[in-house]
């Protein structure tokens, strides 16, 4: 199992940008696709954008253009590039390892908070 901890989060004004990390440990992080995903209250938590161990990457429809993933396997770190922020994008943001992209058997951190209000 890998634990992971995320950081970066904090207050941004709208159109701003932030940048998400999360650092893996305990496993061998280049077999993971790596995820970030975010949950607002009262609604279930969905996925952000997500990773491939060879780089393919994935958006959901509300930040694509806007929010870039990336990872770096010799650091065993994810990042989350999130440039011309809305106020929707407020809530708690969660880094998922899943092995072989087997969310059953994944991994979560603990989450970062991301505000976005003038």
């Amino acid at each position: 199992q890998v634990q992971l901890v995320e950081s970066g989060g904090g207050l941004v004004q709208p159109g701003g940008s932030l940048r998400l990390s999360c650092a893996a440990s305990g496993s061998i992080f280049s077999m993971y696709v790596m995820g970030w995903y975010r949950q607002a209250p009262g609604k279930q938590r969905e996925l952000v954008a997500a990773i491939t161990s060879d780089g393919y990457t994935s958006y959901a429809n509300s930040v694509a253009g806007r929010f870039t993933i990336s990872r770096d396997n010799a650091k065993n770190t994810v990042f989350l590039q999130m440039d011309s922020l809305k106020p929707e994008d407020t809530t708690v943001y969660y880094c998922n390892a899943a092995p072989g992209g087997d969310l059953k058997r994944s991994s979560w951190g603990q989450g970062t908070r991301v505000t976005v209000s003038s």
